[in-house]
């Protein structure tokens, strides 16, 4: 049964607040330019739809594409983290996942058995910590064809 863990809340606030402070700052930058130019008023308007043109097209984006981790019965794939290491690969391929920290951050290993690796900050994924790693445990169980006692 496939599986998706979508951004964490906190991490959407992060990007959501970017994108606001951006419209904000542009906006600044455009009223400067209004008020020291002596330019037309209606010139504001341009920042303003490019600004909601931006907050709709993100909202979009997330709701299609929020997700950080998704699990099938073949493998999984990860997006949006940067420097995850390998970003999709089959359960057969997989040798084991483990827990633990980087730079003070819980982040769950994907080790393969070539030796590369995919690293996952749970803080990312929009789930508990512990259900998410029996869930990646369990897919990977199932996807190497071993069955719980």
């Amino acid at each position: 049964m496939p599986s998706d863990y979508r951004l964490s809340p906190a991490v959407t606030a992060r990007v959501v607040g970017l994108v606001v402070v951006s419209i904000a700052l542009l906006m600044l930058l455009t009223t400067l330019l209004v008020a020291f130019l002596d330019l037309h008023s209606l010139v504001l308007t341009v920042p303003l739809v490019l600004g909601l043109a931006v907050l709709v097209g993100a909202a979009v984006v997330h709701q299609r594409r929020g997700w950080v981790v998704r699990l099938s019965d073949e493998g999984y794939r990860v997006q949006w983290v940067r420097g995850a290491g390998v970003a999709a690969a089959r359960w057969k391929d997989v040798e084991d996942a483990v827990t633990t920290e980087v730079a003070g951050s819980p982040v769950l290993v994907l080790r393969l058995r070539d030796g590369r690796t995919t690293t996952i900050p749970v803080e990312m994924v929009a789930a508990d910590r512990d259900s998410f790693a029996r869930d990646v445990v369990e897919h990977l169980q199932r996807g190497q064809g071993l069955r719980p006692l």
